[in-house]
């Protein structure tokens, strides 16, 4: 947690209490259902969790705004997303049932009232949303093919243009000529996140956003 107090220390009571409760929700889940490694889990706040949050230094999302969290796994970067922001709305998708239920049943012990979960493919989907995260799940030229029709273009009320907003490692200069190729109208910006974080482990991290 003190890594979390360390870049947030304006979190609030509740946030503090859903927070500190992740470590032995997380573990006690993952005993049962793996969803984080073991060497992961000792370092859940850091790896998964203050990685997940590195979404909220680069945007404050205003109440209301409708987040799709494609690949969420065990819920990251979603379960962090709905803790820090209780005013907006996160769906959490992934194509394994166990992983979700895993992320779900996180959520039910934390009462969580701004979070929804669905099981499948991401192209299923009938809903829009002004923001899209995902992390570490497939490149971005795929994510853009799956959910274009899926991102908001009609209600703007951000700091930032409804967008792509994903959290990717390594070197992405291929990955992303990919994804110009599709659509040349595309802007993209690369975010490390040591601008925000001087632990070593995100020194290969950066945030990606798409409008």
């Amino acid at each position: 947690m003190d890594i979390l107090l360390k870049y947030f220390p304006g979190l609030n009571q509740t946030q503090l209490q859903h927070f500190e409760k992740l470590q032995n929700l997380y573990a006690t889940w993952n005993a049962q259902i793996n969803v984080i490694s073991r060497k992961d889990i000792e370092s859940l706040y850091e790896r998964h969790v203050l990685h997940s949050l590195a979404i909220a230094k680069f945007i404050q999302f205003k109440p209301n705004t409708k987040i799709l969290d494609i690949g969420t796994g065990g819920g990251f970067p979603g379960i962090p997303l709905s803790i820090f922001f209780p005013e907006i709305e996160v769906t959490m998708i992934d194509s394994i049932a166990k992983k979700i239920k895993v992320a779900e049943g996180i959520s039910e012990e934390l009462g969580l009232k701004n979070t929804d979960f669905a099981i499948g493919r991401v192209e299923n989907l009938r809903e829009t949303f002004h923001f899209i995260t995902a992390r570490a799940v497939a490149p971005a030229e795929q994510l853009y093919r799956w959910t274009q029709s899926y991102l908001d273009d009609r209600e703007e009320f951000n700091s930032k243009i409804n967008g792509y907003i994903f959290l990717k490692g390594g070197d992405l200069k291929q990955e992303l000529k990919d994804l110009r190729s599709i659509n040349k109208k595309l802007v993209v910006e690369e975010i490390p996140l040591s601008t925000w974080f001087d632990e070593p482990f995100f020194e290969t991290k950066k945030l990606v956003y798409i409008f």
